[in-house]
Formats: structure tokens, C-alpha cells, sequence
């Protein structure tokens, strides 16, 4: 009998196993040619990624934070200009605004599909208010048509984080789809070991249609340069390197079919709590594909903690995303916030759980996963 592989929240050596001929290729060609920064390989990796998206330009740097913070440079966004976002998201999101002085303001997501709430923004825009940054997260796109609707008539930009969905499609009312990213004033995305698209290392990029920006974007990555030693922007040092592009440019050939394995995944658990009355499985929204770079599900009457211990007993690894919402964390208490101020966030912060997800579990691993989870409830 075989015995059932070791359970991972992100299995990245059984998918390293599964590409390993071709990650090694392109890794020792990087390493032959010396070319470790702007090789060949970065160049192609972001015009693959841009016929991948369906956008005119990609711009890639050295993670999703820095692209974060240079799509608000390129936008010109001033210290004191106000940056509307969700209150549910990773802190990176949150941070590149108060690095660059702007007035970060939060808001609510959506209870169901844990994407900020339109309704949310609607009432926090103010005559400061330069942009709104959707986080599409867990793997699927925010309401981006209702959103792209209030920010053109109110003049505002609006700044992708695309960081955990990067594949998934917004389906506009009529039926045109478009890649999340590729929708806003300027996409952003982060290639993290762990996300659905992911290097071996930090790395990062920004998609835009729109020329000009697009140059600015590569310009401030670049030091602020557009010409060799000719400073134009202020800028940074932000760069995604060759062997990293090598490897991105091995595993976008098969992001779809990853991202199908995933949503296999996610139909199979969806399937086997849909009877259980202490779970709330993830909505999915009708207007946006589902990735899932996490499955996120959450636990009723106050049992999230304990079964996250009783998982822990059984060798079945989970994970709080996230655990307490951003207007209470101290390097965040000046913005003048309530406790009590964001009960839609601290509910879910209180009551969500991920699960193991990745392109690699195995059935055996799955079955395992789900009969631990629903044996707990039977307590």
C-alpha cells in the first residue's frame, strides 16, 4: 500500500518534481550565459506574460510590494491624497500608502465573497479621494465593473492588487472577460513561492494599457531612468532577476492548468461540507472565475481556534488569513480607527480558516483532509 504523501499548505516540491527537467534547463542556462540581471529571459517572461493577460505592456520588478508602491509613484499621487482599500488583506497593501505619506482609508469587504464592498467605497469616497485599490483576493476578482464605473465618474484611479489571482477572469455584464489585472488604471502582482504564478524567489510586475504610464512604471523601477545615466523620475532599485524570469517563463506554460487542478480541488472540498452546518464554504461571485489560491471557508459558534488545533493533531496543516483585522494592528492605530469600527472584518478575521490548497494534492490527501475536518464536527 502506498503510503499517503506528507500534506503541505503549498506543496512546491512535489511541483518542482513534476517540472523539474524544465526548471533545471532553464536555471543552467541562465547560469551559462551570466547574464543574472536584465538577461534575455526577462524581457521574454514579460511579453509572455502580456499575451498571457491579454494588456500592452508588462512591467516586472522585484516583488508585489515594490509594485504596489510604484504604480502610485507613476500615478503621481501626493502625500495627503487619500488611497481607499480594503480592510481584509495582506499588509502590503496598506503599507506602500503610508511609506509614500498618503492618507490611507479602509473599508469593509463583502461578507460572502470576502472582496471589498462597492457599497463600502461608495460612502468613503471624499473630494480628497485620488484612488481605490481592489484586492482580488483568495483567487478571485473584486467587483471590478461596478467598481470601474464609480471611479471614472468620480475621477479616480483605480490600482489593481492582483497578487493572489493571477489567471482568474472578470465577466462584465456583457460577457466580455478580461484577465484581473488588466482591468484598472494599473495592475500589480507579486510572484511569491506560493502564489498561483511563482518564482523561486521574490519577484513581482505591473500590466497597464496605457504607454505612457507604462513607460513612467519602467522608468521608476529602473532608478528613474529612461536613458542610460539620464535620471528622469525619482525612482528605486527594483528588478526582477534572469534565473527568476527563467523559472516564471517554465511555469506560466502551465499556470492554467495548475489553476484547474486548484479549482478541482476546491470543488471537492465545496462538495463535502456543503452538509455541514458549522461550515460556510467560499461563494463564488458570478462575475469572476475562481482560482483559488486559498480555500477559505468559515467556522460557526466560535470553533475556529479549536479545530485549528485538532488539524494541528492530525498533521494537517491550516492557516489564518487573516488574523486580526488592519485598523488594530499598532503600527496602524493613528489612522483614528475604532475597535469596533470594522464588524464585517473582525467577524471573518475571527472566524476564517485555509486549508491545504495547490495544484499537487492528491485524492488520497484530500479524502484525508476532509474526513479529519467533518470528524471534528461529529464531536
Amino acid at each position: 500500500m502506498v503510503q499517503m504523501r506528507d500534506i503541505q499548505m503549498v506543496d512546491l516540491n512535489a511541483q518542482y518534481q513534476k517540472l523539474s527537467s524544465e526548471i533545471d534547463a532553464a536555471i543552467r542556462s541562465v547560469i551559462i550565459s551570466t547574464a543574472f540581471i536584465k538577461g534575455p529571459e526577462v524581457k521574454k517572461f514579460e511579453e509572455e506574460l502580456q499575451n498571457y493577460l491579454g494588456c500592452n505592456y508588462v512591467i516586472s520588478c522585484a516583488n508585489g510590494t515594490d509594485a504596489l508602491q510604484i504604480a502610485m509613484m507613476a500615478l503621481c499621487l501626493k502625500p495627503g491624497d487619500e488611497v481607499i482599500t480594503t480592510n481584509f488583506t495582506f499588509i502590503a497593501t496598506v503599507e506602500v500608502v503610508a511609506l509614500l505619506g498618503l492618507k490611507l482609508v479602509l473599508v469593509e469587504p463583502d461578507p460572502h465573497t470576502y472582496n471589498i464592498s462597492v457599497d463600502a467605497i461608495k460612502k468613503a469616497i471624499t473630494p480628497r479621494t485620488r484612488a481605490i485599490v481592489p484586492v482580488h483576493l483568495f483567487g478571485q476578482c473584486a467587483d471590478m465593473e461596478n467598481i470601474m464605473k464609480l471611479a471614472e465618474e468620480k475621477g479616480l484611479y483605480v490600482i489593481e492588487d492582483a497578487a493572489q489571482a493571477t489567471g482568474a477572469e472578470y465577466i462584465f455584464s456583457d460577457g466580455t472577460r478580461k484577465k484581473a489585472g488588466t482591468i484598472g488604471s494599473v495592475g500589480t502582482t507579486s510572484f511569491f513561492p506560493s502564489k498561483n504564478l511563482a518564482c523561486y524567489g521574490d519577484g513581482g510586475a505591473m500590466f497597464t494599457d496605457d504607454e505612457k504610464l507604462a513607460s513612467k512604471l519602467r522608468s521608476i523601477a529602473n532608478h528613474g531612468m529612461k536613458e542610460r545615466y539620464h535620471y528622469s523620475d525619482i525612482g528605486v532599485n527594483s528588478r526582477l532577476d534572469t534565473i527568476q524570469a527563467a523559472i516564471l517563463l517554465v511555469k506560466l506554460k502551465h499556470l492554467d492548468s495548475f489553476n484547474s487542478a486548484r479549482r478541482r480541488a476546491a470543488d471537492f472540498y465545496d462538495r463535502s461540507f456543503a452538509g455541514c452546518q458549522e461550515i460556510i464554504i467560499p461563494e463564488r461571485s458570478g462575475y469572476s472565475s475562481h482560482i483559488f489560491h486559498q480555500y477559505t471557508i468559515r467556522i460557526r459558534n466560535g470553533r475556529r481556534d479549536e479545530l485549528r488545533k485538532y488539524l494541528e493533531i492530525v498533521k494537517i496543516p491550516s492557516m489564518i488569513y487573516y488574523p486580526g483585522p488592519l485598523h488594530t494592528q499598532e503600527a496602524y492605530r493613528n489612522l483614528g480607527y475604532g475597535e469596533n469600527d470594522f464588524p464585517v472584518t473582525s467577524g471573518l478575521c475571527r472566524e476564517v480558516l485555509s486549508l491545504p490548497m495547490c495544484p499537487d494534492l492528491e485524492q488520497d490527501q484530500l479524502d484525508y483532509i476532509v474526513s479529519s475536518v467533518l470528524k471534528f464536527f461529529e464531536k
